[in-house]
């Protein structure tokens, strides 16, 4: 298989980013703007979700008040152990991202936890333990500068973008919650846990699930929406969507140049995470690639971007395990996704 061609029709791009915008509108909205009628778009994402071509789950951002700790972490494992150690850290509920990759590490991690002494916790009773793990380095995510699994499709048309947006009322469902409920509360947990395998499950579902009414989980979840207190992402299978490689850059900037310099690099297409981190460098960029050749180009265009930054390590990805909460199989596709319960 040509993994760097795409196998997802324009249709099907469509669709993922009209949910991209829009998780939880009907498929009479969407069939608007999409100029499809609701049972087909209905028929083709259970298609698209079943096989495990593209998804759309929702993941907290935040615990309680405080916002969600993340952190990058390289394992160097013992020789033919990589594929059996990075499956089983794949089924753990904080692990967000898990990558085989070239360069000094075997595995890439996104660890994502309450505070310090759970990911201490997290990295010394658990990973450190494995018996495939040699070695163990984390960095500490200081600063998110974008949401993760942001949209970056852009196969709607503006008219369709705007349509969309009128039918669906975000904006104005985003003022009135704005500044509403700043804390996450259990409730909103075992909404949001409902919601990391398909964020398209109907609230009369959550609601039986979690014990409460359907107006209650309609209104929590526009609370949740307003004040980001969850990550959503709807996206395609890597491997077929025409950007199968992953990549992580590290850099170093002065600090004084850093907002000047994550506002460029975040204007480039290939970027979906930009981050502040701490050690040896205090950037790591992931991002998704068309071939290996487009590292080359997207390295030198982050020095043009901005002059003052100094790269100081690449990695590609050989295999991708776990995107957010949801597996892929050897073939690129999702097989299942892991329940985010409380993180360890």
């Amino acid at each position: 298989m040509d993994t760097g061609e795409s196998v997802l029709g324009e249709a099907d791009l469509a669709l993922i980013h009209a949910l991209q915008m829009a998780p939880r509108a009907s498929w009479t909205q969407l069939s608007a703007v999409l100029e499809a009628s609701p049972d087909t778009l209905a028929r083709r994402w259970e298609h698209l979700s079943g096989k495990g071509y593209a998804w759309s789950s929702l993941l907290a951002s935040r615990h309680g008040k405080e916002s969600t700790l993340y952190a990058w972490v390289e394992l160097e494992c013992v020789a033919g152990a990589i594929e059996a150690t990075a499956g089983e850290l794949s089924e753990d509920p904080c692990t967000l991202g898990v990558h085989q990759v070239t360069g000094d590490a075997d595995l890439v991690l996104l660890v994502a936890s309450p505070d310090l002494y759970a990911l201490d916790a997290y990295l010394a009773d658990r990973v450190r333990r494995l018996p495939g793990v040699l070695r163990c380095r984390a960095q500490v995510v200081t600063r998110l500068h974008n949401r993760p699994y942001r949209s970056r499709i852009d196969q709607l048309t503006p008219g369709q973008v705007q349509l969309l947006t009128e039918l669906t009322g975000g904006e104005r469902r985003n003022r009135t919650h704005a500044r509403a409920y700043p804390y996450v509360t259990d409730l909103d947990r075992r909404i949001v846990a409902e919601l990391a395998g398909d964020a398209r499950r109907s609230a009369a579902e959550l609601a039986r699930q979690c014990g409460t009414s359907e107006s209650t989980v309609r209104r929590r979840l526009d609370v949740l929406a307003a004040t980001g207190a969850f990550h959503h992402h709807c996206l395609p299978a890597p491997r077929f969507s025409g950007r199968p490689m992953w990549a992580l850059v590290t850099a170093d900037i002065p600090p004084v140049e850093v907002p000047e310099t994550v506002a460029a690099l975040g204007r480039l297409r290939q970027t979906r995470l930009v981050t502040s981190v701490t050690g040896p460098y205090n950037l790591a960029l992931a991002m998704w690639l068309r071939t290996v050749d487009e590292l080359h180009e997207v390295t030198t265009a982050l020095v043009r971007a901005a002059p003052a930054l100094r790269i100081t390590g690449t990695s590609l990805s050989l295999r991708t395990h776990k995107i957010g909460a949801q597996v892929l199989g050897p073939d690129g596709r999702r097989t299942h996704h892991v329940r985010p319960e409380r993180s360890p």
